[in-house]
């Protein structure tokens, strides 16, 4: 893949939308890392039970949202196509809109949390988008 002048060397623009894909990956790796090192205070927030149960799995959820962050922060500024790991960077935002949501429905999460889907939902379109412009 060849490289145009105002562009990065993995081959995406270093416009607004590619400032946005950096603040999705880093505030992922942020939310990650607060619920893997502070599950109860997470749970406590979307009124959620919290047991040792519930927060174990969810700090095992902040791990791997803080790799599949830092995965697609660090996806944005190395040469090379890494297509593949913006890809699952999507399907991971996706799939967090769709559990969360599933969550409230189930009355699992306060209806607050449907923010936090949205967001997701909103993250995942902008990724798939600027993944396509690639």
């Amino acid at each position: 893949m060849g490289t145009r002048a105002g562009r990065t060397k993995a081959g995406g623009q270093r416009d607004l939308v590619f400032w946005v894909m950096v603040f999705i990956g880093a505030s992922t790796v942020a939310a990650g890392l607060v619920q893997l090192v502070a599950p109860g205070f997470m749970l406590d927030l979307l009124d959620a039970e919290s047991t040792a149960a519930s927060r174990h799995f969810f700090a095992t959820i902040g791990m791997f949202m803080a790799v599949i962050g830092g995965g697609l922060t660090m996806a944005l500024f190395l040469p090379g196509d890494h297509r593949v790991l913006i890809l699952w960077a999507g399907i991971q935002k996706f799939g967090a809109f769709a559990a969360v949501s599933l969550g409230v429905q189930r009355g699992i999460f306060s209806g607050l949390a449907i923010l936090v889907a949205l967001n997701d939902l909103a993250s995942s379109a902008i990724v798939f988008w600027y993944r396509r412009r690639l």
